[in-house]
Formats: C-alpha cells, sequence, structure tokens
C-alpha cells in the first residue's frame, strides 16, 4: 500500500475489502475533512483503525519543531521517506491562517539569495507528502482554535518543476480537504512550460511569479533560470496565463539593497507588470547564512513601493513572518547551507 496521503480512494477500498462499503467514505473523509489520525477515526472498530494505522502509515516523520517569539508562525521539520528533509510553515493572521509547503526537498534553480537554492536539490515531494503538510498545519491551527483557509505553494523546491505530483495536491487539497482554488497560490521562477499548462487547468488558483529583476542581465545572475526562459519569453507565457484565467497575476520581487532596489529598477518593473495588470508583492530580503548581501532598509522599501504607485502599479508589502526561527520567505534549508558569492552593487 502507499503512503497515507499518496493513497487513492480505491487504495482505500482494497484495504478494506470485506468491510460495508460505506467504511470507504468514513475513511476517506476522515482522513481528508476531520484531519483525524486513523487511530481516531472512534465510527470504526478498533481493530480496523489499527489496521489503517498500520498500513497507512504516514510519509512525514516530525524532526523538529519551531514556534516564533510571538506565537503566530510554526516552522516543522520533516523526515522523508528515503532521508530527505522538508519544512513546513504555519503562518496565523488576523484574518487567515496559511500554509507554506514544500514541494520538493532542496530546489535546482539555484537562485543565490535563498536558503534552499543555496543547499541544491534532493528530490521532488510526492503528491501525498505535500496534502501530508497541509493536513499537519491544518490540525495544529484547529488546536489554536483557528481553520486553515489558504496554501501557498512557496516553501523548499520550485513547484512547476515538479508539476504532476502539485497538481494532483492541488486537486485533493480543493476535492477532499475543501479548500478554495482561490486561496491555493502555486509560485514558480518562471518555468513557462509550467506556467502554459497551469493556463489550461479549471481549477482557478493564483501564480505568483518570483521576479526580483526586470531586465535580462541582472535577473539572468539572480535567478538563473532566466538564462533558459528569458524576460521576453516568460512575459509572453504570463500574458497567456492572465488570457486564459482572467486571475490576477502575481510577482514577487525581493528587495536587495543596491542590487534591485533602485529607481531605475521600479521603472523597468513597471513597464512590465502594468500590461499584465500584475499586483507586485515587495519582500525585503531576509537574512540567510551563504549570501553576504543584506535586504533594503525600511525606508528603501516604502520609497520603492511608493516609486511603483506613481508608476501606476498596485504594490504590497510583505510581511515578514518567523525570521527568529529561519522560517521566512527564502530561509528554508532543512540543512547547513553553503557559502555562496553575492550579487555585485551596481
Amino acid at each position: 500500500m502507499p503512503l497515507r496521503y499518496d493513497a487513492t480512494r480505491d487504495d482505500v477500498a482494497a484495504l478494506l475489502d470485506g468491510e460495508p462499503r460505506y467504511r470507504v467514505d468514513q475513511v476517506w473523509d476522515g482522513l481528508h475533512r476531520q484531519l483525524a489520525e486513523p487511530e481516531e477515526l472512534t465510527a470504526l472498530p478498533k481493530r480496523l483503525r489499527a489496521r489503517l494505522a498500520e498500513q497507512l502509515p504516514p510519509a512525514l516523520a516530525e524532526q523538529a519543531v519551531a514556534v516564533s517569539r510571538d506565537g503566530a508562525t510554526v516552522k516543522w521539520l520533516f523526515g522523508l521517506e528515503g532521508g530527505a528533509r522538508a519544512e513546513t510553515v504555519l503562518m496565523l493572521y488576523p484574518d487567515r491562517a496559511t500554509v507554506c509547503v514544500s514541494t520538493q526537498a532542496g530546489c535546482a534553480m539555484a537562485c543565490g539569495f535563498c536558503a534552499t537554492g543555496q543547499a541544491g536539490f534532493e528530490r521532488h515531494l510526492s503528491g501525498g507528502e505535500i496534502v501530508e503538510q497541509v493536513v499537519r498545519a491544518a490540525r495544529a491551527a484547529r488546536e489554536r482554535d483557528r481553520r486553515l483557509s489558504h496554501v501557498v505553494f512557496m516553501g523548499m523546491g520550485e513547484p512547476l518543476a515538479n508539476y504532476d505530483r502539485v497538481w494532483a495536491a492541488v486537486t485533493r487539497l480543493h476535492a477532499d480537504l475543501g479548500l478554495s482554488a482561490r486561496h491555493l497560490t502555486l509560485s514558480t521562477v518562471g518555468i513557462v512550460p509550467g506556467i502554459r499548462r497551469l493556463a489550461g487547468e479549471a481549477l482557478p488558483v493564483n501564480l505568483a511569479v518570483s521576479l526580483h529583476a526586470a531586465n535580462d542581465v541582472l535577473r539572468d545572475e539572480l535567478v538563473p533560470i532566466n538564462r533558459r526562459y528569458p524576460l521576453a519569453v516568460l512575459t509572453e507565457a504570463c500574458q497567456a496565463y492572465v488570457a486564459a484565467t482572467r486571475r490576477r497575476l502575481s510577482f514577487e520581487w525581493a528587495l536587495i539593497d543596491g542590487v534591485n532596489d533602485r529607481p531605475s529598477d521600479a521603472g523597468e518593473l513597471a513597464e512590465l507588470a502594468r500590461p499584465l495588470g500584475a499586483h507586485v508583492n515587495l519582500i525585503p530580503l531576509n537574512p540567510t547564512p551563504g549570501w553576504p548581501a543584506r535586504g533594503t532598509p525600511r525606508a528603501g522599501v516604502r520609497a520603492f513601493q511608493e516609486r511603483l504607485g506613481r508608476l501606476g502599479v498596485n504594490a504590497t508589502v510583505r510581511r515578514t513572518r518567523g525570521v527568529d526561527i529561519d522560517a521566512a520567505c527564502g530561509q528554508l534549508a532543512a540543512r547547513t547551507p553553503v557559502s555562496v558569492a553575492g550579487p555585485a552593487r551596481r
């Protein structure tokens, strides 16, 4: 049998062969809607609960958990089959509870300012490993009298490089956990074939492109995949996505002091974002041990945001959460990061 959330309904039916047919619905609903462990499914006979626990084992082994000083951010380090590890972050806001899930152990995109990119790639996560991260976070939110409402695929890894498994997780989260597709956000550094596939999907999920630079020279340095899919190609795919889905596109922009926070950078970003009607999320660069550059100071972030506004681009500054536990954007590593050279100040 597969691991717990990689099991299909048919797998569960096979496991319950000889039991009343309604048991399949009880187990399926219990695992997904009730977020229950098999042992907690008290509508089932005790012997059956024990068999489910044995034959549908979890994929994630909790190795460490950290809680931020304000209690609003929780980060888990999970061990995976084969020895890989991945991290998951739950963020509690006044109006929502969001989980940031990993889609790969490590990442092959090699963005130097990201701790996951510094660590390199180990393997893809399965759809069930992704879903189980959401279930674990939803249980933790419930223990705090909160309901998990949003999922962002912005943890370790490049979601669109693991497209089939990620989309299997998306459909499971929507159909079986009951999460709104409009509350699911996929992030990408610019995997153009994946963006084009996403444009043809029926579920109206959100797309966030980690842009960080709006000219090819700088983006080649910050986001190496740009050498394969330069901005002209990426922009064309984004245009096709917006036209097909009529969903608002978001650009993520990690502000690096003296590197991509100048007036000229804001002008280039505005020229790219305006025709797409894209919203810009500004993220002051979070510290990682292997990247010597620093994030733009608060006054510079505000100035950059205001300049974008004057240029006709809607931009918000993302609230940094969990820096004290290395749970903020770009800090997920799951192992000691290696040292890399930083970008040249321009």
